[in-house]
């Protein structure tokens, strides 16, 4: 396992102000406080550090399954209407992902993009039901080989102040590979069609690039 490159500029801003805190404490504080910093900055550090892991996944690439697109709990699965591209029924399937999750999102089918928008906005907790239609996040469509559309969004939470995408409109995209990565506390909402095949239920903790969310007919 490695560290993931997201991390790179977060984890350095941190070992700087942990150093620069914990110097000044050791011109100024008691040994007592120093000690309780030098602890408090450890587990600080290794918080930080696990956040931005990057494990080794294997994905079981096949053109009929939805590939889970990031590690979590799913908190929803329900018909609903998408409004911003399909404007019909589809059937939503919601990844929490908490600060102690692999925050990597990863592409739930192979195909190409067929549509890509970004959108800023707030940083509402990302169970909250608006999150999926008022917090920053990303929307994504990616064209199935055989004609079928699959939608999915990131979605910043309240830690969340910032979303990474590395795919555009046009992009051609494999299976399993990384699309984004959201830091410090996230969701990602599918879009499904209604005739796939749901393999997952509420309370389900699938893994990113691994857990087969859904079959397609």
């Amino acid at each position: 396992m490695t560290i993931h490159k997201e991390g790179t500029g977060t984890l350095l801003i941190t070992i700087i102000a942990l150093a620069a805190i914990n110097a000044i404490a050791w011109f100024y504080a008691s040994d007592l406080v120093q000690n309780i910093l030098w602890i408090f900055s450890a587990l600080f550090f290794l918080i930080v550090l696990q956040f931005f892991r990057k494990p080794t996944r294997k994905t079981p690439i096949n053109p009929q399954h939805i590939i889970a697109p990031a590690d979590g709990k799913v908190v929803v699965i329900e018909e609903v209407m998408e409004t911003e591209y399909f404007n019909d029924k589809r059937i939503q399937v919601s990844i929490f992902m908490s600060p102690l999750n692999v925050h990597i999102n990863f592409n739930p089918l192979s195909g190409i993009v067929s549509y890509f928008k970004y959108h800023p906005g707030k940083y509402l907790v990302a169970w909250h039901p608006k999150s999926s239609t008022d917090n920053e996040r990303t929307t994504i469509v990616t064209k199935h080989e055989n004609g079928t559309e699959v939608l999915f969004r990131q979605i910043a939470g309240a830690l969340a102040r910032r979303i990474c995408w590395y795919v555009d409109k046009g992009t051609v995209v494999t299976q399993g590979q990384e699309f984004g990565f959201i830091k410090f506390g996230s969701r990602i909402d599918l879009y499904l069609p209604l005739d796939a095949k749901i393999n997952v239920k509420i309370g389900d903790k699938p893994v990113g690039g691994e857990t087969v969310i859904a079959e397609l007919c």
